[in-house]
This record gives C-alpha cells, structure tokens and sequence, in this order.
C-alpha cells in the first residue's frame, strides 16, 4: 500500500535507526529534510534531502543525498555528494561524486567521477560535460559541448559510435 506523506512530522516518526523503510511506494506532499536513508520501492517528492536513497523509481523536483541507488530517476536536480547508481537518469542539473548508469539524459552533467574517475554510459545525450579523467559510451554520445578537468591529459570517445557535438540554437 502507497505511504501518503504530508508533513515533516509524518516522515521523521517513520526514521528506525536512521532508515525509513518502506516496502511499497512513497509519496510526499511536502519538501523533506532528514537526516536518515530512504528505502522504497518508488519515491514520489518535490524535494528530497536525505542521507542515502534507494528505490525502484525516484520522481522528485530536486535530489539531495549522500548516494542514490535507483532503476530509474527522473528529477530537475540531483544533487549527490557520493554515488548515483541508476539505468535510467533524466535530469536538467546532475552534479556527483559517482555516477554508474545505462542511459544519462541532462542538459548538464558535471561530476568528477563515474565509475573510477570515469563517466561510463551505454548512450549519453546531453547539453554540457565537465569529467575528469575519461568519458565514454558505449552507442551513442551526444551533447553540446565535453570537457575534461585533468591537467595531465583526459579522454572522451564513444566506442561503437561516433561524438556527436550539436550546435546550440539561439532564439533572437
């Protein structure tokens, strides 16, 4: 059965030794802030700020946490200081430590490392990359513009495919 959540009280009372575990889907009708790990099967939020988040599917406006570990995400902004383990990422803003996924979709992705300082995707299609050391896909690679932080030298490429750099339009 669904978890209805309205208030901060109700989802602070459902914290058992830091973890908020649900077996079914959660949905919250309010901007969450705890200091405790989400475990359910499908989050449904505006806001999420939570420690570690592991779900079947999260739908949230923003994502704040620790690590998230989902099937599929789909948010306006993640925010992940550790990993982002997912198949499916949709998101306007990505910014994390780690991010292990099949598919990233986003206007901008900026993380240090995906999978051992690399961004490792079966297709990426996105605005802007900023990685670290190496960026690859597998298919396809698609996006505005990829740059890579290391001074001592970096790499991007797409193994069975070809980089695609679109030419951003601009609406006078």
């Amino acid at each position: 059965m669904t978890k209805i959540i309205q208030t901060q009280k109700e989802i602070e009372a459902l914290i058992v030794d830091g973890v908020i575990d649900i077996d079914d889907d959660l949905v919250v009708g309010c901007d969450i802030q705890i200091e405790a790990s989400i475990k359910a099967r499908n989050i449904k939020a505006l806001h999420i700020d939570a420690w570690n988040i592991d779900a079947l599917h999260i739908k949230a406006l923003n994502i704040k946490a620790r690590n998230i570990k989902a099937e599929d995400i789909d948010a306006w902004n993640i925010d992940a200081e550790g990993s982002i383990d997912a198949r499916h990422i949709n998101a306007l803003n990505i910014n994390a430590l780690n991010i292990n996924a099949l598919d990233i979709k986003a206007l901008s992705i900026d993380a240090r490392d995906i999978k051992a300082w690399n961004i490792k995707a079966w297709n990426i299609k996105a605005g802007n990359i900023n990685y670290y050391a190496v960026c690859f896909s597998y298919q396809t690679f698609e996006c505005n513009s990829v740059t890579g932080r290391r001074e001592e030298g970096c790499k991007h490429f797409c193994l069975d495919g070809d980089i695609i750099i679109k030419k951003e339009v601009k609406n006078d």
